[in-house]
């Protein structure tokens, strides 16, 4: 569970996390179309890589050069395949761009105006970043349904989304650390809109109580 103490003075943080795959960005869009701030950490660490930004030459310099793209940007499917292939490449990549993603995690939160805000953060669990937010929705779905979702969608072999889910948390410890949780395994988006409506309620009643 999240320390809820140690941030009652932040208007309610609900961190949204989830094995890759298991329908974070699809939920978040529901609470976005509700009116909440919705902080999505996997858009800030694209941002901290552009093109002109500190980090990419560090980046560059540390995995090479053949993590450019033709027009200058960072080739993340690249990345993906070293990272993921080698413990000590995926731990000085962690140390190069979590710093920061952290940082501007923080600096958005604190600007955040809406009745509550919810901060996407996959690797939640996997950076302890429990603190930072008062509850946590886990998205949860079956290993298999996730390999097949993320070859399908990045164009990864089956031993690339393999290498990624050893790397996170594993279901059972999200699903023992979730306040919240939506399974969405065989999930319509109507019935997604739904639970996501329900728990928007239940958060707007938490962050009343908090005023």
């Amino acid at each position: 569970m999240s320390a809820n103490s140690k941030l009652l003075h932040h208007p309610l943080r609900i961190g949204i996390t989830g094995g890759i795959a298991c329908g974070k960005t699809a939920a978040s869009s529901v609470f976005k179309d509700l009116g909440i701030t919705v902080i999505d950490s996997d858009i800030i660490a694209r941002k901290v890589v552009e093109p002109g930004s500190k980090l990419l030459p560090k980046l560059i310099d540390t995995f090479g050069k053949e993590l450019l793209t033709d027009d200058g940007f960072l080739n993340r499917k690249r990345l993906r395949e070293i990272v993921f292939s080698d413990p000590k490449a995926l731990a000085s990549l962690n140390a190069l761009i979590h710093p920061a993603i952290h940082a501007e995690l923080e600096k958005q939160a604190d600007k955040a105006s809406s009745a509550y805000t919810v901060l996407v953060i996959p690797l939640l669990f996997e950076h302890h970043l429990e603190n930072f937010v008062d509850r946590i929705l886990v998205l949860d779905v079956k290993e298999e349904t996730q390999i097949e979702r993320v070859m399908k969608r990045d164009g990864s072999s089956r031993e690339i989304a393999l290498e990624i889910l050893k790397n996170q948390v594993s279901r059972e410890k999200r699903r023992e650390l979730a306040d919240d949780l939506i399974e969405t395994d065989g999930l319509s988006l109507s019935e997604l809109k739904e639970l996501v409506l329900n728990l928007h309620k239940k958060y707007l009643k938490l962050a009343a109580k908090r005023n």
